[in-house]
């Protein structure tokens, strides 16, 4: 029972050093685009809806008020999700420095551009 334990652990421990060498491939902001143009099939369009939100929802849950002002604002109610899907790709075709870029990081400059927070 002891060797066969001790097998375990060692593929265990083997297989998380062979995950933890794996490259983890980012999405670059030309891949999310050509997810996000219209007209896009329906799996597109949930793909991207799906990506952009989490990339918000993130930034709303871990931003750290204490320590950063926010940088995004966006009043209620806001636009309809096509309707900044649709600015995002044009704002991204007219930046082509950011094609290679991840999508996450033009995405949260694009929503800081679109909806910036009123500085006093």
């Amino acid at each position: 029972m002891k060797k066969v334990l001790a097998v375990l652990i060692a593929i265990s421990a083997f297989s998380g050093l062979v995950y933890a060498q794996e490259k983890v491939q980012v999405l670059s902001t030309q891949e999310l685009v050509s997810v996000c143009k219209l007209p896009a099939s329906p799996e597109s369009r949930s793909f991207c809806i799906g990506y952009t939100t989490a990339i918000y929802d993130t930034y709303l849950a871990t931003r750290q008020p204490q320590r950063a002002k926010p940088f995004i604002c966006v009043k209620q109610p806001a636009p309809p999700r096509d309707e900044i899907i649709g600015d995002f790709v044009k704002f991204a075709q007219a930046n082509p420095q950011t094609a290679d870029k991840p999508a996450s990081g033009t995405v949260l400059g694009y929503l800081a551009m679109r909806f910036p927070c009123v500085r006093k």
